[in-house]
């Protein structure tokens, strides 16, 4: 669960070792290195953020390591670097397995002998920073196919966290939910919603969530504006949740004869696969006439 991912984190809070973290995309990787920050002693200090696949390698550069005046067309000023700027806090690189090779290079040389050296200048700056990066790709893979360091790896992943999609840690879901509805509620204070029904919770639960916490914040969020009642319900969610759920749903609360269900099953299954009957035999691993037999009359 997630929570066994903070208990993690605040362990290593105080000591000023690199941090990796591994994830889906939206899986709250950032939320969690600012959480390792603020639990930290370096709280007070400042926590810079940077996203390495955002942006091209030469201005990346200059991003991190800062320029001098006339280094390149358009460096009309000094400029410090994202290192200086983080130091003495934490400075978080997203989306760290995008980094070209140059790049790796030049950011094991910062990580080795902490000096940091702006573009176009001859002078190196001492930095002290406690780095915490994150990717959704699987380092030691690119390491592998030869596309990722494999000493730039072992000087970030000193503390490795892996974190769980969201279907995998389910019992998060509630409070989650509870703590971005209220973040909705303070947003929009025009909003007339202010909880979410329990039917509306479990589909919440029990969706799929391919997106992981970034999905089910906007969900909650759009779910907030759009609702006319105080309490949302399962018809008050946006249509991606309640069809994420539509298998759970299918059979309702009753008992029901085994042929009902059957046909439940698949129809539901036509239903998601967009009503192509051939696809859906594949799947179910039933022929054509068993398939209309089974959509037939009870």
């Amino acid at each position: 669960s997630l929570r066994a991912v903070c208990d993690v984190l605040r362990r290593v809070a105080d000591a000023n070792v690199p941090v990796l973290l591994q994830g889906e995309t939206g899986t709250g990787k950032s939320l969690l290195a600012r959480a390792l920050h603020a639990e930290g002693k370096r709280a007070k200090a400042k926590f810079v953020t940077v996203n390495c696949a955002a942006l091209p390698e030469t201005l990346l550069e200059s991003e991190l390591f800062g320029h001098v005046r006339g280094a390149f067309t358009g460096a009309t000023t000094d400029r410090a670097g994202l290192f200086a700027e983080a130091d003495a806090g934490t400075l978080f690189l997203d989306e760290i397995g995008e980094l070209s090779g140059s790049m790796q290079a030049k950011l094991l040389d910062v990580v080795e002998r902490g000096v940091v050296r702006a573009l176009g200048s001859n002078k190196e700056r001492a930095v002290d920073v406690r780095l915490v990066t994150a990717t959704h790709r699987d380092l030691r893979a690119r390491v592998r196919d030869g596309t990722f360091r494999e000493d730039l790896l072992y000087r970030l992943d000193v503390v490795a966290v892996e974190v769980p999609p969201l279907r995998q840690r389910r019992d998060d879901i509630p409070l989650l939910t509870e703590r971005f509805l209220a973040a909705a509620v303070r947003a929009h204070p025009k909003a007339v919603a202010t909880a979410f029904s329990a039917n509306a919770l479990r589909v919440l639960v029990e969706a799929g969530w391919p997106g992981n916490v970034r999905e089910l914040q906007n969900l909650v969020e759009r779910s907030v504006l759009l609702a006319t009642t105080p309490t949302i319900d399962v018809d008050g969610l946006p249509a991606l949740a309640a069809r994420s759920c539509a298998k759970a749903d299918a059979f309702g609360s009753d008992v029901v004869p085994m042929k009902a269900m059957q046909r439940r099953y698949a129809e539901w299954a036509l239903e998601r696969l967009g009503g192509r009957k051939m696809v859906a035999c594949e799947k179910l691993d039933i022929d054509p006439k068993t398939l209309n037999r089974l959509l037939g009359p009870d």
